[in-house]
C-alpha cells in the first residue's frame, strides 16, 4: 500500500470538533503506529536530504513531533513557533487574520540566520494561515522558506494558494479533496 493511503487511512475523524460543522482529522493514530512514523520520516528524509535546507520550523504543537524528528535526521537545527508568550526568550511576532478573528505566533529572534532556506512543517494544512504567517516571520528574520511539509492537506480550504507565494514546494503526505 502507498504510504498516502497509509497514512489517509490511519487518520480518525472527529465529527464536530472543536465546533459544530467541523470533520477534525485526528494524526493522534498515527503517532501511536511507530512503524507508520519511521516510514514517514524516512519519505521525507529521502525528499528532503540533498535539498538547500539550513533548519526545520514546526508548528506549535503537533508541527513539533515530527518537525524535531526529521531535523534530528537530517542533522538540522529545529526551530518552533509557538503561540505568544510561550517563548522564554527575545522573540519576533507575527499576527494574522483567521476565518474567525485573528492569531499572534512568534519565535526566537536568534532562531533563524540570515539567507537561511527553511522548511516549515505542521501536522495539517487547512486554510494556510498559520503556514503563512511562518513564512511571514521566516521574512522577519531576513531568511526564505524553501518549502513546506504536511501530513494531511484539505485542499478544498485552498492553504495551498495561500502559501505558494512563498515557496511552490508543498508537500502533503495525505490530500483530503
Amino acid at each position: 500500500m502507498e504510504l498516502s493511503e497509509k497514512v489517509r487511512k490511519a487518520i480518525r475523524n472527529v465529527p464536530n470538533f472543536p465546533k459544530e460543522g467541523i470533520q477534525f482529522k485526528d494524526i493522534t493514530p498515527i503517532l501511536s503506529e511507530p512503524k507508520l512514523v519511521s516510514e514517514i520520516l524516512d519519505y521525507w528524509e529521502n525528499v528532503y536530504r540533498s535539498e538547500p535546507i539550513d533548519a526545520i520550523i514546526g508548528i506549535e504543537s503537533r508541527g513539533f513531533m515530527l518537525g524535531a524528528a526529521l531535523a534530528e535526521r537530517l542533522q538540522k537545527p529545529f526551530i518552533p513557533i509557538r503561540k505568544v508568550g510561550k517563548l522564554p526568550y527575545e522573540t519576533v511576532t507575527f499576527i494574522y487574520d483567521l476565518e474567525y478573528g485573528s492569531s499572534e505566533v512568534e519565535m526566537h529572534k536568534d532562531a533563524l540566520k540570515p539567507n537561511w532556506n527553511v522548511l516549515v512543517h505542521d501536522d495539517l494544512l487547512a486554510t494556510g494561515g498559520t503556514a503563512m504567517a511562518a513564512a511571514e516571520l521566516t521574512k522577519k528574520m531576513n531568511a526564505q522558506v524553501y518549502g513546506y511539509c504536511f501530513l494531511v492537506e484539505l485542499a478544498f480550504l485552498e492553504g495551498r494558494e495561500r502559501i505558494e507565494s512563498y515557496s511552490k514546494n508543498v508537500d502533503s503526505l495525505a490530500i483530503f479533496e
